[in-house]
C-alpha cells in the first residue's frame, strides 16, 4: 500500500512539474509571428519544442494560418497565428551618425523653488507639475523651446496661467501662478526645461528604395528624468569615431566622436520605443543588400556585428549569441549577446555606449542591432531582433506614402 501511495505520489508530482513547464514555455512564446513566403516556420527557441503545420509553404503574402507547438512534440503547448509577409532587403550599415533633435514641448527636468518675498516656494510644483512632464503649451502659446517657455512667465505679471501638460500618454491643464523672484526681480516658472537633445549612435540600416533608416535600437532619452525625448523635428549628420574610452565592470565605456562639418545625412521622423527613424538624403554607405529574418530564425551561437570604433568605416566583428527572449514587453531586449573578437576586447573591452544600433549579422541575414551594455560585464550586452525595427520603418515607409499620395 505504502509503494502504491509512493509510486502515486511521485506520478502526482511529475504531472504538476510537466504542467508547470508547459505553462511557463507557452507564456514564453508569442501568440502570432510572421514568415516570409516560400519559407517553412520553426522557432529557434533553444526550448524542446517542435510545431507542426499544414500547407505553410503553399501560402502568400497577405494569407495566414495557425500552427500547433508541441512539448517534445508529443504534448500540445499552444496554437500561434502565422502570417505570411514578404522579404524585405535591407543595406545594414555599422556606420556612426550624428543625432540632432528637438522636442515637441519642453520637458520639465528638474525643480526648483524660487525666493520669493514672503519666503521659498515653488509654483510649478503647488501646480501639480511634475519632473518627466512635458509643457505643450501656456495660456494658449505653444512652447517650442526654452525662450519660448522664459518668455511667457517673464511677461505673465503673476497672473494665474493655464498649462497644458503631458504626461505619459495623458494630456491635462493645470492652474500655475508664478512667483516674482526677490533677488533677480522677475517671475519664475519653479523648473528647468529641456528642449533638444544631441548624440552620437550607430545606423542599423536603410531600405534601399525608400532611403528609411532605423538606428540606435532604442530610444533617446532625458538624461534626467528617462523619459523618451518627444519628437518635434531633428536631423542626422555624418560623425567622426576619434577614441575609445574602453569600458570595465562597474564603468561602461564609449565612443568619442564628432559631427563632421557638411550637409545634413537624412530627416528625423521618429523617435520611438526601438530607435529613430527617418529618411536619407545622402546615403552613408553602399554595402549589399540582406535579407531580414524573421525572429524565429534568430539562432543561438555564432554571428557578427559591424561597428565603428575608429574614423567612419565599419569592420565586422564575432560575437555569440547567448539567449533568445521572446518577451514582447521588452521589445529592445531580444537576445543576450557575447563579444568574442579577441581585436574588439582590446580596443574597446566589449560594448561600450555609442555603439547601441551596431547591426547583428548570422547566416546572411540581419537579426538584430546591439542596445545595451550589462555594467558589470561589459563584453555582454542586449539585441533587439531587426523584425522589430523594420515594423517602426515600415511604418515610417507608409506615413511617407500617404502625405505623398
Amino acid at each position: 500500500m505504502k509503494k502504491i501511495k509512493w509510486v502515486a505520489g511521485v506520478c502526482s508530482g511529475l504531472a504538476a512539474a510537466v504542467l508547470t513547464f508547459t505553462l511557463t514555455v507557452s507564456s514564453a512564446i508569442p501568440d502570432e509571428f510572421s514568415v516570409v513566403e516560400g519559407q517553412g516556420f520553426a522557432i529557434n527557441s533553444g526550448l524542446p519544442i517542435s510545431t507542426v503545420s499544414v500547407d505553410g509553404l503553399d501560402r502568400k503574402a497577405g494569407d495566414s494560418y495557425q500552427v500547433d507547438v508541441k512539448l517534445m512534440g508529443v504534448l500540445p503547448v499552444k496554437q500561434v497565428n502565422v502570417d505570411v509577409v514578404e522579404q524585405t532587403m535591407v543595406v545594414p550599415c555599422g556606420t556612426p551618425f550624428g543625432i540632432k533633435m528637438f522636442t515637441e514641448g519642453v520637458v520639465v527636468v528638474g525643480m526648483s523653488s524660487v525666493d520669493a518675498e514672503g519666503g521659498s516656494i515653488n509654483p510649478a510644483k503647488e501646480a501639480g507639475i511634475q519632473q518627466g512632464d512635458v509643457l505643450i503649451s501656456i495660456d494658449g502659446k505653444e512652447c517650442n523651446s526654452n525662450q519660448d517657455v522664459s518668455d511667457i512667465i517673464e511677461h505673465c505679471d503673476g497672473k494665474t496661467l493655464d498649462v497644458e501638460l503631458q504626461r505619459k500618454n495623458m494630456t491635462f491643464h493645470v492652474d500655475l501662478t508664478p512667483v516674482k523672484s526677490a533677488s533677480e526681480g522677475c517671475y519664475k516658472l519653479g523648473a528647468w526645461v529641456r528642449d533638444s537633445s544631441a548624440g552620437i549612435g550607430t545606423l542599423t540600416f536603410y531600405e534601399p528604395n525608400s532611403k528609411v533608416f532605423a538606428g540606435l535600437g532604442h530610444a533617446i532619452c532625458d538624461v534626467d528624468t528617462g523619459e523618451i525625448l518627444p519628437l518635434s523635428s531633428g536631423e542626422i549628420v555624418s560623425a567622426i569615431i576619434g577614441g575609445v574610452q574602453p569600458g570595465k565592470v562597474g564603468a561602461p565605456g564609449e565612443l568619442r566622436g564628432t559631427f563632421k562639418n557638411v550637409s545634413d545625412m537624412g530627416v528625423l521622423a521618429t523617435n520611438g520605443e526601438t530607435g529613430v527613424y527617418g529618411v536619407l538624403d545622402s546615403l552613408p554607405c553602399q554595402n549589399e543588400a540582406v535579407p531580414v529574418a524573421m525572429r524565429q530564425q534568430v539562432q543561438s551561437g555564432p554571428a557578427q556585428i559591424m561597428t565603428t570604433i575608429e574614423g567612419e568605416e565599419p569592420k565586422t566583428y564575432d560575437i555569440e549569441i547567448e539567449k533568445i527572449n521572446f518577451d514582447e514587453d521588452s521589445p529592445t531586449r531580444n537576445m543576450i549577446v557575447h563579444i568574442t573578437d579577441p581585436e574588439l576586447l582590446e580596443k574597446t573591452g566589449g560594448i561600450v555606449q555609442g555603439m547601441s544600433g551596431s547591426p547583428i549579422l548570422q547566416n546572411g541575414q540581419l537579426v538584430g542591432a546591439v542596445t545595451h551594455v550589462f555594467v558589470n560585464d561589459p563584453t555582454r550586452g542586449y539585441g533587439i531582433f531587426a523584425e522589430n525595427m523594420l515594423e517602426t520603418a515600415s511604418g515610417v515607409q507608409d506615413e511617407m506614402e500617404k502625405e505623398a499620395a
